[in-house]
């Protein structure tokens, strides 16, 4: 048996005003997506518990059949990950973003999707600048970044900047232990960051500019059982974000990296779902990963958000689809993880829409992916990492 899971993150959505009242989902081409409904079932599954942050880090390690509140330690240990960055003792690892503020208002959580040349360049800064033994910056990718930092946060409490767009940022800065030392790190980075010939070039060419570090999502080191260990099964990741990859590696994963992947709406959809049929040919499981709608959602861009679904749905739902049928036994998971509302350019933590299809799922004959059609469903899961559970178990999915 094979099995492949597609991400489109943060691909639902509330009605909207633009679109006659539909949702992204209901609005877009998804022909896939709804072919794979008509051989299949599709449901409902809430990935993010009442308890924990509403954001991607929470519902991967659902969507991976992890129990989040067992195993969730933050994001910043998962991102590391990816990067080499495997955490000792004492150390915590926040997300890092390069971010544009004006007066005092977050204007921009990604710098305008600052490109990794530039970024690298300013995070290796931020490195020769701040960087002590206690504190270390590690370059990623765009706007995201890691910095490990020793010390005793327990129960400081910080706020991803992609949930105070054109906010005020006094009063989301980090509180608790520790927050003097975080504080200061995101206050010392703004003058040495203005200055600095790469937001010069911006400014000139009236780009935002990174002109301040964000630090959130800390957590030490987690603990997982690799994927092998709680599955029986070999498998591979696919995203461009080190969020997912990193929790790959501590799932024991191959992750692969996909030439073009961006992480946003110009990524190459078609290359992941190659490299997930490729994976496949020795690997039982594939986990396939696409940002744009999530960054779309953030944007509050309706038809850059319509885009990004319909390119998923054509050149990596549809393509994968057809292509794992070669294997004989398989079965598809398509989902997003987390609805992104265009009206609210955050993460939420309702229900989504799941459908599930392959050689041994019985059809059930509805035809379209959305969050109405999917609204009657008895195939409820309220935690995501039971519905993974039993996708890769060799029970009958559904009877």
């Amino acid at each position: 048996m094979k099995y492949a899971i597609l991400i489109g993150d943060g691909m639902a959505d509330y009605p909207i005003p633009e679109l006659g009242f539909k949702s992204i989902l209901e609005a877009a081409n998804t022909e896939y997506m709804d072919k794979l409904c008509v051989i299949g079932h599709e449901g409902l599954v809430r990935n993010i518990p009442d308890n924990l942050p509403a954001g991607s880090d929470v519902a991967a390690l659902s969507l991976m059949g992890y129990d989040p509140g067992k195993y969730y330690t933050g994001r910043g240990p998962l991102e590391a990950a990816n990067m080499g960055v495997m955490l000792e003792g004492e150390e915590n690892a926040f997300r890092c973003n390069l971010v544009h503020i004006e007066n005092g208002v977050m204007i921009d959580y990604s710098a305008g999707h600052i490109s990794t040349e530039a970024a690298k360049t300013l995070i290796k800064y931020m490195q020769d600048k701040l960087g002590t033994d206690k504190v270390r910056f590690y370059p990623g990718m765009s706007y995201r970044h890691v910095t490990v930092i020793k010390g005793d946060f327990v129960d400081l409490k910080t706020t991803a900047p992609h949930d105070i767009t054109n906010q005020k940022i006094g009063v989301f800065l980090p509180t608790g232990k520790g927050q003097e030392i975080i504080q200061e790190l995101m206050f010392s980075s703004v003058p040495l960051l203005e200055k600095h010939l790469v937001n010069q070039r911006r400014a000139e060419d009236r780009k935002k500019t990174g002109n301040m570090i964000w630090l959130w999502g800390q957590g030490k080191r987690p603990q997982l059982p690799t994927f092998k260990e709680k599955f029986g099964l070999t498998g591979s990741v696919i995203s461009a974000v080190n969020l997912i990859k990193g929790l790959g590696r501590y799932a024991g994963l191959d992750v692969i990296d996909v030439p073009g992947a961006t992480g946003y709406i110009d990524t190459n959809y078609r290359g992941k779902a190659e490299y997930a049929l490729r994976s496949l040919e020795k690997n039982d499981f594939v986990f396939v990963h696409v940002e744009a709608p999530d960054e779309a959602g953030h944007n509050g861009d309706i038809q850059m958000k319509k885009k990004a679904v319909e390119d998923f749905d054509y050149e990596v739902v549809g393509r994968i689809a057809e292509g794992i049928k070669k294997f004989g036994d398989y079965r598809i998971l398509v989902l997003p993880d987390h609805p992104t509302p265009i009206s609210l350019r955050t993460h939420t933590r309702e229900a989504v829409p799941f459908v599930v299809a392959g050689s041994d799922i019985e059809p059930s004959g509805v035809g379209k992916f959305d969050e109405l059609t999917v609204k009657e469903t008895k195939n409820i899961y309220d935690q995501g990492y039971k519905l993974i559970e039993k996708f890769l178990s060799k029970e009958k999915f559904f009877i």
